[in-house]
């Protein structure tokens, strides 16, 4: 799942990066493209995941 939510961050960043569109300093490209790397090292982590491991 977090997988999919840094997919669509890094989509939105490249959308406000490509347009140039004028933002304010909190909706950035760089500060999506942040959002989107932390959602995306939590999805490696394992964190978000619906699986469940039991011993």
């Amino acid at each position: 799942m977090l997988g999919m939510a840094a997919a669509v961050l890094f989509a939105i960043a490249f959308l406000i990066n490509a347009t140039e569109l004028t933002t304010n300093a909190v909706f950035s490209s760089g500060n999506i493209m942040l959002l989107g790397l932390a959602a995306l090292a939590l999805h490696v982590a394992g964190i978000g995941s619906n699986r469940v491991r039991r011993r």
